[in-house]
């Protein structure tokens, strides 16, 4: 079963405009299946991938012939496998002077976007994928969540429901075989993982430990980065505890959410947030395998928070945005903290995330914070488990979320 997903209108408009179309993310997450139905709308386009190991020598010792057996438009599958193939693909779309000739996936981006900006710099479009978001498995249209775009729309979300989502993640073959097991799934997707792109590209050597120190991490989902307590839990130094967190950065599972910083303010925090961009693959390890257990647990807070933060970062990102400068939060040393902040046409939009189905006016103090910060402020939100969009000011709303 195809799930259609919001990013395919980008592609569409990165085919028309660059002769190369790179789309990256982590495994699993529908990149192959996005462009084999892309290219099933279209007769002519062939698909091959660098998995079989025969293709994979080939295109590395001869990358001039292995382009020769195939005419364009061409998908080429986990081109990681084969970063030979690049310069010659650049020397191709040259020649053709062809707008959607190349399309390549890639699961491991920190390996291949150097080479990538290197040998294509402005002939490739770049696309950035994630597992689905709660839209496009509900099969509604998806738009970029803003507070002041917020639509009056009652939500029957009950809370139950939301750890269920939480706990069984976007990833679309756990979506779409409903009686697959979480934990079946995700134990199968380590593996995979682990054997496959941190074995091939990382040479991580012992991988128990880097399985220990990816699952210290998910513990840690919502909170901010602390590479010295990372490093010792997993008693690793902090040099190395650096690098693995930026794998799990590049490779599209881990977001890290930068503080918002200005010249004029002094007193704030600088280390940044980091979320998981699949639920379900937090929760399996960080060890939870029960969705009532979850909710009711001292970590359900930061779970309901990395869902809302990851399901407004999708939305961003499968219009084809840029993710990596528009979001923020801010906390203080005195504890103030907004949880999201969002940089749209020079305004700043605060969001605050609470668990609550009715946060009431308390939520406000919040936001006082937003006299500190120097740029022009938007509209406010309270995202929460409340049925109703509620106006607390002239500026802050309570805003359920099912409108992100």
């Amino acid at each position: 079963m195809y799930i259609s997903r919001t990013i395919e209108k980008k592609l569409q408009y990165l085919s028309e405009h660059f002769p190369v179309i790179m789309t990256g993310g982590a495994r699993q997450v529908g990149k192959t299946t996005l462009l084999k139905h892309f290219g099933e709308q279209y007769e002519g386009i062939q698909y091959v991938t660098l998995d079989y190991p025969k293709l994979r020598q080939l295109a590395r010792e001869d990358p001039e012939l292995f382009l020769q057996q195939y005419q364009t438009p061409l998908i080429i599958d986990e081109i990681q496998y084969a970063p030979e193939l690049l310069p010659y693909i650049k020397i191709r779309v040259d020649e053709k002077n062809k707008n959607g000739c190349y399309y390549l996936t890639g699961s491991q981006m920190f390996h291949m976007m150097n080479q990538v900006s290197e040998s294509l710099a402005g002939r490739v479009g770049i696309l950035s994928m994630y597992s689905l978001s709660r839209a496009e498995i509900e099969g509604r249209d998806e738009k970029p969540f803003l507070p002041g775009n917020t639509f009056s729309h009652h939500s029957e979300d009950r809370i139950s429901d939301i750890f269920d989502r939480i706990l069984r993640g976007g990833m679309p073959k756990i979506v779409t075989e409903e009686g697959l097991s979480p934990e079946d799934f995700y134990g199968s997707y380590m593996q995979t993982y682990l054997e496959r792109d941190i074995r091939d590209f990382v040479h991580v050597r012992d991988e128990n430990r880097f399985l220990k120190f990816i699952s210290c991490v998910a513990a840690r989902t919502s909170q901010e980065v602390n590479l010295a307590d990372l490093a010792k839990d997993v008693e690793i130094d902090r040099k190395t505890a650096d690098g693995w967190l930026s794998v799990l950065v590049s490779s599209g599972i881990v977001f890290l959410l930068q503080p918002y910083s200005e010249n004029t303010i002094k007193r704030i925090v600088k280390r940044p947030k980091l979320y998981f961009m699949d639920t379900g693959l937090a929760c399996y390890l960080s060890m939870w395998n029960n969705a009532r257990a979850l909710e009711l647990s001292a970590m359900a807070g930061a779970m309901f928070e990395n869902y809302v933060i990851s399901e407004i970062i999708k939305g961003y990102a499968n219009q084809g945005m840029d993710v990596r400068s528009r979001f923020s939060y801010y906390r203080d040393n005195n504890g103030r903290e907004i949880d999201l902040i969002i940089s749209e046409n020079g305004k700043l939009y605060p969001i605050v995330i609470k668990k609550s189905a009715a946060p009431g006016r308390s939520a406000l103090k919040n936001f006082s914070v937003l006299s500190a910060l120097p740029g022009e402020i938007g509209e406010g939100a309270v995202l929460c488990m409340s049925p109703e969009v509620i106006p607390l000011d002239e500026k802050i709303r309570i805003v359920p979320i099912r409108c992100i």
